[in-house]
């Protein structure tokens, strides 16, 4: 069967059908079990003779994939609906009759993916001239400002002072000068489970930390019996008496039921953010509990909201509902590892997908975002997974942006102060895999602008913009923060 989808300026094609059918996965199954079809293979098989291995094109006259335009994340319903229903005027045939929807979803990741290589080989990474680096709004340099004493470092946040505090995952808090010379290690502190993706995460100065002297910590706290952990939320205070200060006045914050403390090593969310109004939110990954983040009865893939104290607020969304947490904020999460309030007081998270559909999501109070139940990937393993788009009468609360390929989306700040004003309110989101910095502006809930300003400096685990606006970057693999720093 020979397929074509010429369709608006779209040129998608594909030869045969790959043999066995793969059926839609109910909810309450195991959602990462693999469907019986392979993507590579189904590309490899369906389209390639066409479209090219690459997405190039050439079979068929058809043109390349690999184009701006047709990256854009406003065509990703239309290539589902051309490979599912096919356009008959074209002669192309209806792949819905011989794959699922997952399947039909899955192969538009895979052309996502193809088009993501061509382009970065066409389109290289941003890269300075005599040190400066041009970008749309403004031209900045890059600066190293830390070398000493880090290890996987993971959140930034400075005193009124300007010194600054860093957290490191193997459970070492770290206090720098403001000139950026190490002071020492923060004593007292609790002590974190380094357990794959967890450890000592997030680092938090209240706002009016010059009247009350709290900081707050997300950590992984290890079971108090057998193996395992999960996130918890502590504030505590620093005693002067030597230097480095001591931690001290220890208070918890949050912590959930033993039952929810698992021996997974993934997913543990956290950031920690107030608003205006002095309430205080973070994040708790799934930790590949996948249906977990469905429950409110768990703290899996949750956006928590308490008083600063730890107490919950009675209008949250939850509050009263049978077996549900109280704090629970939003559900349906997978991995957040970024969280930030913009200028009008939105709240927004970054969070990973498995291979593909990192997310870019608005914050609403009581909304679910999916997970697992839709997605906007697919299986680390090769095969379907979900689409991103709710059945029956499930509500989702839809990204505003979706990564595809992922980046491993972790570090999420806001462009505020002086340093670069032209790009005051956007978000900026950094990335693992993909060792990106991105600007994103939002207009009305809608993405109006992105920007990729670095990339392959390393693994970006932390963004941090200092009250001038200057942008702070931890980086893994090298072990290093360096700063954005207008050109001058």
């Amino acid at each position: 069967m020979f397929l074509v989808f010429a369709s608006a300026g779209l040129g998608l094609a594909c030869v045969g059908a790959s043999g066995s059918s793969a059926n839609a996965q109910p909810a309450e199954a195991n959602p990462q079990r693999a469907q019986a079809i392979n993507l590579t293979r189904a590309y490899a098989e369906n389209c390639a003779s066409c479209h090219g291995q690459d997405g190039s094109g050439g079979g068929a006259g058809t043109q390349t994939l690999n184009t701006e335009e047709l990256f854009d994340q406003k065509h990703d319903r239309r290539f589902f609906d051309a490979i599912k229903n096919g356009l008959p005027d074209n002669g192309m045939p209806a792949f819905g009759e011989t794959m699922s929807d997952e399947a039909v979803w899955g192969l538009v990741v895979k052309v996502r993916e193809m088009q993501a290589r061509a382009l970065r080989t066409k389109n290289g990474s941003p890269t300075p001239v005599n040190g400066v680096y041009k970008s749309k709004r403004h031209d900045f340099k890059v600066e190293t400002v830390i070398t000493e004493g880090l290890n996987t470092p993971w959140g930034i946040d400075w005193l009124p002072d300007g010194r600054m505090l860093v957290t490191n995952r193997n459970g070492v808090l770290k206090l720098y000068d403001a000139n950026h010379k190490l002071i020492g290690d923060i004593n007292g502190i609790p002590t974190s489970l380094e357990m794959g993706q967890g450890g000592l995460m997030e680092v938090t100065v209240h706002p009016e930390y010059d009247k009350n002297g709290w900081i707050y910590l997300a950590y992984t706290e290890p079971a108090k019996e057998g193996r395992g952990g999960l996130t918890k939320i502590v504030r505590g205070k620093l005693v002067s008496r030597s230097q480095p200060p001591v931690w001290s006045g220890q208070e918890t914050i949050y912590e959930g039921k033993q039952e929810y403390y698992t021996g997974a090593g993934v997913h543990f969310g956290s950031r920690i953010v107030f608003d205006k109004d002095g309430y205080l939110f973070f994040a708790i990954g799934e930790r590949g509990s996948n249906m977990g983040a469905q429950s409110l009865a768990t703290p899996f893939g949750k956006i928590m909201r308490l008083n600063a104290d730890g107490t919950v607020p009675k209008d949250n969304p939850f509050v009263g509902t049978a077996d549900a947490d109280p704090a629970v904020w939003t559900y349906g999460h997978r991995n957040q590892q970024g969280l930030v309030f913009d200028l009008e007081g939105k709240l927004w998270t970054t969070e990973h997908g498995p291979r593909g559909g990192d997310e870019l999501n608005q914050v609403k109070k009581g909304s679910n975002y999916g997970w697992p139940v839709v997605a906007w990937s697919i299986n680390y393993n090769d095969a379907p997974f979900r689409t991103p788009w709710p059945k029956d009468d499930m509500k989702v609360e839809q990204p505003v942006f979706r990564w595809l390929p992922s980046i491993g989306a972790c570090g999420l700040d806001l462009a505020r102060g002086t340093a670069f004003p032209n790009w005051s309110g956007d978000l900026l989101a950094g990335g693992l895999a993909g060792q990106n910095l991105d600007r994103i502006r939002v207009k009305d809930g809608k993405l109006v602008e992105r920007e990729e300003l670095l990339h392959n400096l390393g693994r970006i685990r932390e963004v941090a913009v200092h009250k001038d606006g200057t942008i702070y970057v931890a980086l893994n693999s090298p072990n290093h923060i360096i700063r954005l720093v207008p050109a001058k």
